[in-house]
C-alpha cells in the first residue's frame, strides 16, 4: 500500500502559533504545501473561533485553495457542529479526533471519553466523505500519564472510520512502543496512521519504527510547527521536511519534492520571524562527504 504523508502544518501548526493568520495567508500556505507534491494536506480546523481564534474562519481557508487533483484536503472537527460546517465545503476528508483518556476528552473537548466516543461515532456515520479518526495522547496523556496500550486498541475497535490514526500528542513513546501499537490496531483491518510530535527527540525514530509495522499514513508539519493548546509542554511535530529527507534517504518514494518543500519552510521563517523547529530546511538538502 502506498505511503501517504499528510502535512498538518496549516492546523495543528498553526493552532499554537501566538500569532493569528488571516485565512487568505493559511490557504496560500495550503496551496505553496499542495505544489510540493504531497499527498495530503490538513487545510483547517472546524471549531469555535473564541476557544481556538488561530482557526477562524475554516471556510474562507478552504475557498481559498487551489485544488490540485494529486491532493487530498482534510479538515479536523471535534463536535457536530463543526462537522456541519465542514460539509458545506468542498475538502476531501474530514478527520474527527478524541482522546483516549477521560480527562483530557474533558480539557479538549468539553466531554467524558463515552460522551466523546459517542460524539464522534455520530459524525462518522453522517459523513459524506472519507473519515480518519486520531486518537491523541495514545501513548501517554499530560494529566493522566501513562495510557494503557489495550485500553487504545479498544478504543480504536469501537471507531467506525476509515482510517485509525494514532497520535503521541506530548511525545513520549518510543519506537518500540509505537510499534507495539501499530500492529496491534492494525489487526482490526483498517488502514492505520501515526502522528508523532518530536518533544523528546524520538519522533523521527518512531514514525520509522510506525513505518515498518505497517502503517500507511504519517502526519508531519511543515518547519516542525505545532504542539497542543490542550497539552502542556507539547512542542512541535516532526518536520514534514526532515521526515522526507528520511524516508528517501531509506529508499522510501515519498514523491514529495524535497527543494521546494524546503523553500515553503524558508518562506514560514520570514512570515514568523523567527527559526523554525525543523533542521533540513537550515542544513540544506545536500550532502557532502567527510
Amino acid at each position: 500500500m502506498t505511503l501517504i504523508l499528510c502535512d498538518v502544518g496549516p492546523r495543528d501548526g498553526l493552532q499554537n502559533e501566538p500569532d493569528t493568520f488571516a485565512s487568505s495567508l493559511r490557504a496560500e500556505l495550503v496551496n505553496r504545501l499542495a505544489a510540493t507534491g504531497l499527498p495530503r494536506i490538513e487545510a483547517a480546523s472546524f471549531v469555535r473561533d473564541d476557544r481556538v481564534p488561530q482557526m477562524a474562519g475554516a471556510e474562507e481557508v478552504a475557498a481559498g485553495i487551489e485544488r490540485r487533483d494529486a491532493v487530498e484536503y482534510a479538515g479536523l472537527v471535534i463536535n457536530e457542529q463543526g462537522f456541519e460546517r465542514l460539509r458545506q465545503t468542498e475538502l476531501d476528508r474530514v478527520n474527527v479526533t478524541l482522546g483516549a483518556t477521560d480527562t483530557f476528552n474533558r480539557r479538549n473537548g468539553n466531554a467524558s471519553l463515552a460522551d466523546a466516543t459517542s460524539r464522534v461515532q455520530r459524525i462518522l456515520a453522517m459523513a459524506d466523505r472519507p473519515t480518519t479518526a486520531t486518537i491523541s495522547v495514545a501513548f501517554g496523556c499530560p494529566f493522566e500519564g501513562e495510557v494503557d496500550p489495550g485500553a487504545v486498541a479498544e478504543l480504536a475497535a469501537e471507531l467506525d472510520a476509515g482510517e485509525l490514526v494514532l497520535a503521541d500528542t506530548i511525545g513520549v513513546a518510543t519506537p518500540s512502543a509505537v510499534r507495539s501499537l501499530v500492529e496491534r490496531v492494525q489487526a482490526l483491518g483498517k488502514p492505520v496512521g501515526f502522528h508523532g510530535h518530536n518533544t523528546r527527540n524520538t519522533g523521527y525514530a518512531n514514525a520509522l519504527a510506525a513505518l515498518e509495522a505497517g502503517a500507511t499514513v504519517l502526519d508531519a508539519s511543515i518547519g516542525g510547527l505545532g504542539g497542543c493548546p490542550y497539552a502542556p509542554r507539547a512542542t512541535g511535530n516532526i518536520a514534514t521536511e526532515d521526515l522526507v529527507y528520511l524516508l528517501e534517504g531509506e529508499g522510501v518514494d515519498t514523491g514529495v519534492d524535497l527543494d521546494v518543500l524546503v523553500q515553503v519552510s524558508q518562506w514560514l521563517e520570514g512570515l514568523l520571524g523567527r527559526t523554525l523547529e525543523g533542521q533540513v530546511y537550515r542544513a540544506g538538502v545536500s550532502s557532502v562527504s567527510a
